[in-house]
């Protein structure tokens, strides 16, 4: 019994020693195939990182398989851009989406506004041979040196890549002399900001004020002038505090134009500060023409008059925002987006305060044929070394044309524009778009406000304005938002378009044919 046992014994562990080795075989031969399909998707994984990369660095579209970090030189605005509260330039609703879309984020090296510290700020990163990767610089001569000088890398075949067919299309609307500006010995070294025509200087006015003292609505410059005579000789202010039509001691101020002069010097035909084609066609500059002394003369007749502000000379502009938003000042010279700064303060303090834009010198507007000479130009450059140059083109795609166009879910981006957020809040501050598009986006605004166009067919940038002017009109939003929404892009730009006006195109300045 006895050895019987054993060998039923030892029959019974061979058996479990034999089911060991076939089950450790077959969990080694598992185990096997695991790792070699995991070595092969190890493998494929690699593969499609490198094809990740490679289609980022070469379409406008592609996103990178890790976050790409850049630092930059920021060019930042007053009041942090009036972002919503929290946020920040490196995290805003431009940056998480850039980071949503292509995985890219900005490592802020400064953070100042545009102006002499800016620009100091820069030309001291470019001496310390300590640039940023990406940065902003002003000016075709800057960008030229640096580009001489080896600087900044050259991003020609960057602007043919990752650029889509629409930004090249808003580049071109422009002709060839604003990306021209940017070239070197025949290379593309920038991106170029493109000024938009934002039509011409209008006197904005108290409406109320002209009621209050029974005045017609001018309808000439002249005109204008002496209803702000009469605000001032009826002190509407009060206690002797009314000042007329507000001005900066600048008197001209281009594009950005606030509290300028400019409408004045139009009506001469005179253009200060700009190179002009001369009576027998040849190249002046503005400030010292015949058109130009006599827009002084007649300025200096307003002083004396007491119609120009007094203490102008005196005035900073944050005086002359705050004189406008206490009820002390009856007209200004501004251009279509003035609702949105400086009027919102006046619209928060007093709703009874009514202003109106004035379009008052359509028959003098393009007479003088003028040249630009891109000296203040803003353009996105890219440290020379840096491993990703496409990044500029990629967010120029991405911003301008992607958000705006084709994702209907870019709601925060879009959203900004109805908020009054400054465009300074997006990383790199330039402005790609259609020269045009000031009108062509208020045409289809209205078209949609009067139902011969379908929502849906806007634009996001076009939709998220219809939305808030559909709500100011219908009274339920009544915020200074909505209403400088409403009165920049559908009462201002409409008066515009409804004139037909568009602004004759600049000729880029031939250094050599200055007399």
């Amino acid at each position: 019994m006895n050895k019987n046992r054993k060998i039923r014994e030892f029959l019974i562990l061979g058996a479990g020693v034999l089911c060991l080795g076939f089950f450790s075989f077959f969990f080694w031969k598992d185990s096997l195939k695991k790792e070699k399909a995991e070595g092969k998707e190890t493998e494929i994984s690699e593969k499609d990182r490198e094809k990740s990369w490679e289609e980022a660095a070469h379409t406008p579209y592609g996103a990178y398989p890790e976050t790409v970090y850049y630092t930059l030189g920021k060019i930042s605005g007053r009041d942090n851009s009036n972002l919503p509260a929290g946020d920040t330039y490196e995290d805003n609703g431009y940056t998480r989406y850039l980071r949503k879309m292509l995985n890219i984020q900005n490592e802020d090296v400064f953070e100042l506004e545009e102006g002499s510290q800016y620009e100091e700020a820069v030309e001291m990163a470019v001496k310390d041979k300590n640039m940023p990767d990406i940065l902003v610089v002003k000016g075709r001569d800057t960008l030229q040196k640096l580009a001489r000088e080896g600087r900044i890398e050259d991003l020609t075949a960057v602007y043919e890549t990752c650029t889509t067919p629409r930004i090249k299309e808003m580049y071109e609307s422009y002709s060839h002399g604003l990306l021209d500006s940017a070239r070197f010995e025949g290379r593309l070294y920038g991106f170029p900001d493109t000024v938009i025509d934002h039509g011409p200087t209008l006197l904005w006015m108290r409406k109320d004020w002209l009621d209050k003292l029974g005045l017609q609505e001018p309808e000439s410059m002249e005109d204008a002038m002496a209803c702000i005579g009469k605000f001032v000789e009826k002190d509407l202010a009060g206690n002797g505090e009314t000042i007329g039509l507000a001005c900066n001691t600048q008197l001209v101020t281009g594009s950005n134009a606030k509290y300028s002069a400019d409408g004045i010097f139009t009506m001469f035909h005179a253009k200060p500060r700009k190179w002009i084609a001369g009576e027998s066609g040849e190249i002046t500059y503005g400030s010292v023409t015949e058109e130009t002394k006599c827009a002084l003369a007649y300025m200096n007749s307003l002083y004396t008059k007491g119609i120009l502000d007094s203490k102008f000379l005196l005035r900073t502009e944050d005086n002359l925002t705050e004189l406008i938003a206490e009820g002390k000042c009856g007209a200004f010279f501004g251009k279509w987006w003035a609702p949105n700064n400086p009027l919102m303060q006046s619209y928060d303090r007093d709703k009874e305060a009514v202003w109106k834009p004035y379009f008052l010198t359509e028959e003098d507007e393009n007479q003088v044929q003028e040249y630009e000479t891109y000296d203040d130009t803003l353009y996105v450059a890219v440290r020379k070394g840096y491993e990703h140059p496409e990044i500029p083109a990629k967010y120029i795609s991405v911003i301008f044309d992607y958000s705006r166009y084709d994702d209907g879910n870019a709601n925060e981006v879009n959203e900004y524009f109805s908020l009054n957020v400054d465009p300074t809040a997006r990383p790199m501050n330039i402005n790609v778009d259609y020269k045009d598009a000031l009108y062509r986006t208020t045409r289809h605004i209205r078209e949609a406000l009067e139902g011969e166009k379908k929502p849906e067919a806007l634009s996001g940038l076009e939709k998220s304005y219809y939305t808030t002017c559909k709500a100011y009109l219908d009274g339920s939003l009544t915020t200074a938002n909505a209403w400088a929404a409403y009165t920049s892009r559908i009462t201002a730009v409409g008066l515009l378009a409804d004139s037909g006006f568009e602004t004759a195109q600049s000729l880029p300045l031939d250094r050599k044919s200055v007399v």
